[in-house]
């Protein structure tokens, strides 16, 4: 089976993470995998058994993601958008996929809506055509006009085969953030979640005892990094490790290290997940990946979900997952030290939070279920 994920991180680098591992599932499963990032690469993850095909990258304009970015930092026009167009079509026409499917559209990206509808058009209208699938998370940014829902509903009723909902549905279902239509509720199908397999503790024992601090892959999480530095200044009994991320990484980081402060600071690392094992806390915005990291790992954790502009995804996650013990949530736009330092102290009081791997297998799951909606397609076809 030829599998095509489309995937476009605009702001952090969650979004491909999540399809990548996606991606490995399938080639563990035996399956041949493209995978096309509309992003910026992330050089950090791993794309191993994965062909990987870049387009002219994207990026928001902060948190404005209606306003897009392209390779020289100025705003994109109609001829580097074609660009894009004419290299998904092309990457769509020489692998000649058995499923296509595409990440978070139509539930988002609308920005992207051209490229992903002539994408869809140009499988549609192929030989062999393939299933289309969409492939969501746990919590979508829940919308705010009717139009947008309407726009939505018409696109999954009439152009998908399916939607992968990597969640699972006892802790969150999709209903939560997107309300469902009729004419495509029956086309969910709730896989768990997708994540790597549970990761042991780091063998040279390095995160043990300390305070994690990340932020993903982009430069979103520097207040939260500003505000740890102070809180590590505050605490030399405590060992605090920023890890920071995004193409920019090395600025940043020469940066924080001249604020004077004793945490060590240093570029996010592929063994960050291992690290969490024996950490002390884990200190972060609430996406999806490091949210279920936290999870898995069974570490004590403060969440600061990241609420910027009309964001409100990560918030509703903090709150759902909340209720499983052992995590605190805090306010980015009132966020100080001293709140830091009372959530660890905090925590410390807490048991212990039970580790389960319930619902965590979703990413073989997902190969597994799209076997199965492929071969379905093809006898229908």
């Amino acid at each position: 089976m030829k599998v095509q994920i489309i995937v476009t991180h605009l702001l952090g680098a969650g979004h491909l993470s999540r399809a990548l591992t996606l991606g490995r599932a399938y080639a563990d499963a035996g399956d041949e995998v493209q995978v096309v990032s509309g992003g910026f690469p992330v050089s950090q993850l791993a794309k191993d058994g994965i062909t990987l095909v870049q387009l002219p990258p994207l990026r928001s304009d902060g948190v404005n993601f209606k306003r897009l970015l392209g390779e020289d930092g100025s705003a994109v026009d109609d001829a580097y958008r074609n660009r894009r167009i004419a290299a998904l079509r092309a990457a769509f026409h020489a692998f000649e996929p058995d499923v296509v499917i595409t990440e978070l559209y139509p539930f988002g990206r609308r920005t992207l809506r051209h490229e992903f509808r002539d994408l869809i058009e140009t499988a549609r209208q192929s030989a062999n055509r393939p299933l289309i699938l969409s492939s969501i998370r746990d919590i979508l940014a829940p919308p705010t006009k009717p139009e947008r829902i309407a726009e939505a509903d018409a696109i999954l009723a009439e152009l998908y085969d399916g939607i992968l909902v990597h969640s699972d549905p006892d802790n969150t279902r999709l209903e939560l953030s997107w309300p469902l239509h009729e004419s495509w509720s029956s086309k969910i199908h709730y896989t768990g979640y997708v994540v790597p397999a549970a990761p042991e503790p780091q063998p040279d024992g390095i995160g043990k005892d300390e305070v994690l601090v990340s932020a993903g892959g982009g430069s979103i999480g520097d207040e939260l990094f500003n505000t740890a530095l102070e809180a590590a200044r505050q605490t030399p009994d405590l060992t605090w490790r920023i890890l920071v991320g995004g193409a920019d990484a090395a600025d940043r980081i020469t940066a924080f290290r001249a604020k004077g402060s004793p945490a060590i600071v240093e570029a996010a690392r592929p063994d960050f997940r291992e690290m969490m094992c024996h950490a002390r806390a884990s200190i972060s915005m609430c996406g999806y990946n490091t949210a279920l990291d936290v999870l898995q790992s069974g570490v004590p954790a403060i969440f600061i979900p990241f609420d910027a502009g009309t964001e409100v995804e990560q918030g509703i996650r903090a709150e759902a997952l909340g209720k499983l013990g052992g995590i605190k949530t805090l306010r980015r736009a009132t966020l100080t030290p001293q709140q830091l330092l009372d959530g660890l102290e905090d925590l410390q009081k807490e048991p212990k939070r039970q580790i389960t791997q319930k619902g965590f297998d979703g990413a073989a799951q997902t190969a597994a279920l799209t076997r199965r909606l492929v071969e379905e397609h093809r006898s229908r076809a």
